[in-house]
């Protein structure tokens, strides 16, 4: 098997998170207006099956460490994938409430599985100098994946069937792909590494204000992800078709999310915090003033956009410092929080939307994120290992620098598995087995 070098694996990881998250996740938004009229739905009952997926991303992102550890990053990876072709399908076949709900909930397996089978490769396969520069690249497939979703709605509005069966064939050619070219590796903690200690109090303490932080996040933007796209159209009176731009501008802007890590450790993460979640909450509100101005409605979009994505990041850098050494659960739990606030959120914007009507619900929901907000002085610091950050080393890399130590509690200097990175300049590497270890010449 070739290796793929970092560049390639980034890439690689990019666009497999491009489906999982941007198609298999973030696209149903953009075509509730025409889902909702075809399968005559209210707007609590698509907000409950728009909850599924994040279910279900919760349910897999638990086991998804175990399972990357067990069955190696490809096969996990498959995993997901096939999930992903199989909720897609199932969408583009829905004809009622329950079929559309089978496929949301399996698409939401797809996004819970593929991202932690990513970071088991990359944490084997990747020089650790340079996992911060590669986990942004693949997060940016988020972004990538909401707005090649654009495509689909500008061309296919009045065919989401066709629309969801074209992601399917994408998600089938992600694990075609994954298959030739992800190899079977698991995570690998060097010997020179020290046990992580254990979770002190304080610790918790960061912990559950980073996690409550999250999941009002979460929440509040749940009302955009399942029912910007519906508002422009039911009371905007806009073309299902011009939705599209909404995604394209959300997608354009959040790859800018990355920035903002390096931000928050050059200014202060609360103040940071406290920025992007304003901008956020103005996002709701500016989208249910003007729902019949494109370029306003596009506006927010750009401005939901950055701030989702910037506040994913940060809430990713602060719980990889929370939790030094702990490689499967640093990077999940955020995620897992943000996920729990969207799935709650989204039966309940439904029920305010059915009972008090779009710009009320969003201006409730932009005043729960306008509150928080003020409240983000509370946002957990640093923990003490890492306070003494120098100014080069802000951002993700400084984060992922300190997820192993060694006995003396500073950063393990390592690169990835001996052979890799003679190998990917070759063009070749060593054979794994599913453990990651080596294997003989056509034993695998």
């Amino acid at each position: 098997m070739r290796i793929l070098s970092s560049t390639g694996f980034a890439i690689l990881g990019a666009g497999l998170i491009a489906i999982s998250f941007g198609l298999a996740r973030f696209a149903f938004g953009l075509f509730v207006p025409p889902i909702r009229e075809d399968l005559e739905l209210l707007s609590y009952a698509i907000g409950l099956v728009g909850s599924l997926p994040l279910i279900s991303f919760v349910l897999a992102t638990l086991i998804a460490p175990f399972a990357a550890d067990r069955l190696g990053a490809r096969t996990t990876a498959l995993v997901s994938g096939t999930f992903g072709v199989i909720g897609l399908g199932l969408i583009s076949q829905a004809r009622d409430p329950l079929s559309l709900g089978a496929g949301l909930f399996a698409s939401g397996i797809c996004t819970g599985l593929m991202m932690p089978a990513l970071t088991a490769a990359m944490q084997a396969l990747v020089r650790r100098s340079l996992h911060g520069r590669v986990s942004s690249v693949m997060n940016a497939g988020t972004s990538v994946g909401v707005a090649v979703s654009v495509p689909a709605v500008l061309f296919l509005a009045d065919a989401w069937r066709y629309a969801y069966l074209l992601f399917a064939i994408l998600a089938f050619i992600g694990v075609v792909v994954t298959w030739f070219l992800l190899p079977s590796v698991s995570r690998v903690m060097p010997a020179e590494a020290a046990p992580p200690p254990p979770i002190s109090a304080m610790q918790w303490a960061s912990l559950i204000r980073l996690s409550l932080f999250a999941f009002v996040m979460g929440y509040v933007s749940s009302a955009y992800w399942i029912f910007a796209p519906d508002l422009v159209v039911t009371v905007g009176a806009l073309s299902p078709s011009d939705t599209g731009w909404l995604w394209l501008a959300a997608g354009i802007a959040g790859l800018g999310g990355a920035v903002v890590a390096d931000l928050a450790d050059r200014n202060n993460p609360a103040i940071t915090h406290a920025l992007m979640l304003m901008m956020l909450s103005a996002s709701l509100a500016l989208l249910a003033a003007s729902p019949g101005q494109l370029v306003i409605a596009i506006f927010s979009a750009l401005v939901f956009g950055l701030a989702y994505m910037s506040l994913t990041g940060l809430y990713l850098m602060s719980a990889i410092r929370q939790l030094p050494g702990r490689l499967a659960m640093g990077p999940v739990l955020p995620f897992l929080a943000v996920s729990l606030g969207q799935a709650v959120g989204s039966p309940v914007v439904g029920l305010l939307l059915d009972d008090f009507g779009y710009a009320n619900g969003f201006a409730m929901f932009a005043s729960i994120g306008i509150l928080v907000a003020i409240l983000s002085p509370l946002y957990p610091p640093d923990s003490g290992a890492q306070e003494d950050i120098i100014e080069d080393e802000t951002g993700l890399q400084s984060a992922y620098d300190y997820q192993l130590q060694d006995e003396e509690g500073e950063p393990l200097q390592l690169v990835a598995l001996e052979g890799f990175e003679e190998g990917a300049e070759a063009g070749s590497a060593p054979d794994l087995d599913d453990n990651g270890g080596r294997t003989e010449p056509g034993s695998n």
